[in-house]
Parts: C-alpha cells; sequence; structure tokens
C-alpha cells in the first residue's frame, strides 16, 4: 500500500523505521560533499522573489521585448535554463549546452554544476543579450552573496565550508512554508545531522525523480540515487535548487531548538517537535485535513 508522506515533515523526517531508532549521537557533523514560469521584467539587478513589475518593452518597430528575466528564489537550474531558453527564443536546451563554454566562477567542490548557484533576482538582457552573459551574471551574484565574511564566517561556525552551507539552504529553501520557519527547517538538518539520523527530506527525493509534489511513496524512498535522503547518510551531493538570501542566513544562523521533526497541517500551521508520537499526531491531522479538501472538491 502506498504511504502519503506529507511535504513539509522533517520533511519531513519522518520513516518510523529510523526515526524510531536513531544512530547514537556523534559530537561533529559529518556531512557528504556536493547535491514559476519566468517572469520578464524591467529593473536593475535586485535579490529576492519575483515582484509585479512592467513585463515587456516595444522596440522602434512596435515590437514588444523582454528587457530583463526574473529568477525566482527556489528555482532549480532546469528551470532557469528553460526560462533563459524562452526569454531569449532559443531552441529547448540552448542554454543547458552553452555551460561548456560559459566560464563559470564556481566552487570546486561544485564540479561545474551551477545548481545553487543560479542566484535569483532580476537580471538585465542588455543589448545582446547570450546564455553564457546571463548565467555568469547570475553565478557572479551568487558569489557576491555567498563569499563575503559573514557567510563565511557562519559556514565555519556551523563546522561546515560555504558549498554546504547553499547546499543546507537550498534543502531549506525547498522544505520551509514561510520564510519565518526557515531558522528552524535549518536546526532539523543539524539535529539529525549531529545525531547521525538521515535526513529524509522528501524535496531531496522530489530532486532526484525531477518533480515537485506534496506526496511521498515508500517506493519512492527507496529510489537508488545519491539525492535519496532516506536512503543516504549526510547531505545531498549538490544543492537541490538556488536558494535566497533568507534561506542562507537560515542555514548558517538556525533557530536554536531540539526540533527533529516538522509537518506544515496547514497554510500558516507548521509544527516542529522533537517527540515523534507528537509528530505522527500531526501527520495524521495533515492527512485528514488532506482527505477532508480532496472530498470537499470531489463533491463540488
Amino acid at each position: 500500500m502506498q504511504t502519503n508522506i506529507p511535504r513539509r515533515s522533517a520533511r519531513r523526517a519522518r520513516s518510523a523505521r529510523s526515526d524510531r531508532s536513531p544512530k547514537s549521537p556523534r559530537r561533529t557533523i559529518r556531512l557528504t560533499r556536493r547535491g514559476r514560469i519566468a517572469l520578464i521584467a524591467a529593473g536593475a539587478v535586485v535579490a529576492g522573489t519575483a515582484v509585479a513589475v512592467p513585463l515587456l518593452t516595444t522596440d522602434d518597430e512596435g515590437e514588444s521585448r523582454p528587457t530583463s528575466l526574473v529568477i525566482p528564489e527556489g528555482w532549480r537550474a532546469t528551470q532557469v535554463y528553460d526560462a533563459v531558453d524562452k526569454t531569449l527564443a532559443l531552441p529547448a536546451g540552448t542554454t543547458k549546452k552553452s555551460l561548456a563554454k560559459a566560464d563559470l566562477k564556481l566552487p570546486n567542490d561544485a564540479e561545474g554544476n551551477p545548481e545553487g548557484y543560479l542566484f535569483p533576482a532580476t537580471y538585465p538582457l542588455g543589448e545582446s543579450p547570450t546564455p553564457e552573459k546571463l548565467l555568469a551574471a547570475m553565478v557572479g551574484t551568487a558569489n557576491k552573496r555567498f563569499t563575503g565574511a559573514p557567510v563565511a564566517a557562519g559556514a565555519q561556525r556551523n563546522a561546515l565550508n560555504v558549498y554546504q552551507a547553499v547546499t543546507i539552504a537550498s534543502i531549506v529553501q525547498a522544505e520551509a512554508a514561510a520564510k519565518e520557519d526557515m531558522g528552524k527547517v535549518a536546526r532539523v538538518v543539524f539535529n539529525r545531522l549531529e545525531r547521525g539520523m538521515p535526513l529524509q527530506m522528501d524535496s531531496t527525493i522530489n530532486y532526484a525523480l525531477g518533480r515537485s509534489t506534496l506526496d511521498t511513496t515508500t517506493k519512492d524512498t527507496r529510489i537508488d540515487s545519491p539525492y535519496n535522503s532516506y536512503q543516504r547518510m549526510g547531505l545531498p551531493p549538490t544543492p537541490i535548487d538556488n536558494p535566497g538570501d533568507v534561506a542562507m542566513t537560515a542555514a548558517i544562523n538556525p533557530t536554536p531548538g531540539d526540533w527533529l521533526y516538522f509537518v506544515t497541517v496547514k497554510p500558516g500551521d507548521t509544527r516542529f517537535t522533537a517527540d515523534y508520537a507528537e509528530h505522527q499526531r500531526n501527520v495524521a491531522e495533515f492527512n485528514r485535513g488532506r482527505q477532508s479538501a480532496s472530498k470537499a472538491a470531489g463533491a463540488a
């Protein structure tokens, strides 16, 4: 029988098998190395989530053309590539193929994979935009945000390198139901790592399967992938999306607490706990709410 695992428990930390029998606490965090439709807008480079701004400008021939590309927080690299292709009216797959000649200034741990470093912001297209220029601008913005003293010091304070901090930030970005929850979600990640527990984050399963869903089945948790945080210990090999400033701040300054589990029972009601039995009750409430909503939708 399929087991519905709600989207935001430790994100879901929730396999009864491992959660009931965590390994003995470790003294140090042992981490593995690595991991919206595009809005086109006018404006300068602005970090953060896309906002409503003029979408197009009209050229001398009376045709509308995009002037900027907005990359929202939490987009995966594949979404960014597709958005650049569509914005520049290029054949699908062009931007991804351009990575080889983009000369991106990525950390060594990334091994050429820009996931996590395509910083969410608004990027002006300029007069002669190319995928290489846009990707370089995104990575350059990420480097400015991530390699400064605050982030480097925060990562070191938590026994991380910057790339690992970006990876945690990407999980936080994917898992948190609201920005105010991000610090707590980051704490769940650290607490589980420190206790030698698998992260069990559904966002990493979704990344491995190239999807986004509220439902994770028991079969899903058994997939053979380095991003399967139910089966693999530590962090995934790369970031799983491109996080913004708030998620990065949460990753290096997690909220103090003993939480090991969380689930968003309903919008605005994310519950964090260190008690597995309490977490199971919260999960049951989440499932009842979804079932009621499904019945109501079917009756409408």
